[in-house]
């Protein structure tokens, strides 16, 4: 997801991306535990959304407020 993309969405939209994002970091976390996961570079990318997703909650949870 590109932070453009991010940014078009809703608080709610965001947190529910981002609470998405975690539990399928879960999962890779748990197969790569295992020696079943396929591709590894999944986690770098999950992560770095979810800090993308981060960032723009944040921003937009903070604007009112200023």
């Amino acid at each position: 997801m590109k932070i453009q993309e991010a940014r078009e969405l809703t608080v709610k939209e965001l947190a529910a991306r981002k609470n998405e994002l975690e539990h399928e970091a879960f999962n890779l976390r748990i197969q790569q535990q295992g020696g079943q996961l396929e591709k590894p570079h999944l986690l770098k990318e999950i992560r770095r959304d979810i800090a993308r997703l981060s960032t723009v909650l944040t921003e937009k949870t903070q604007a009112p407020a200023k």
